[in-house]
């Protein structure tokens, strides 16, 4: 394709300038690759739902250990 060459052509109907441009920018919009979301750190409330490894250890003291705050 030479950089003459149009990369879409209409074949009926007479289109507005603006017209042109919404297609255009549809079309560019579609073809760009989807941008991946960055992964979002996990707060320190949802943090305090999960099981700590450290909870997990048994001997003496462990179950009031395990309800205190690091």
């Amino acid at each position: 394709m030479s950089a003459e060459e149009p990369l879409f052509r209409v074949v009926r109907g007479v289109p507005t300038a603006e017209e042109l441009a919404a297609l255009v920018g549809a079309i560019v919009a579609r073809t760009r690759p989807a941008a991946t979301p960055a992964p979002v750190a996990a707060s320190t409330w949802a943090r305090s739902a999960r099981p700590a490894a450290a909870a997990a250890v048994a001997g003496p003291g462990a179950w009031r250990a395990s309800g205190l705050p690091r």
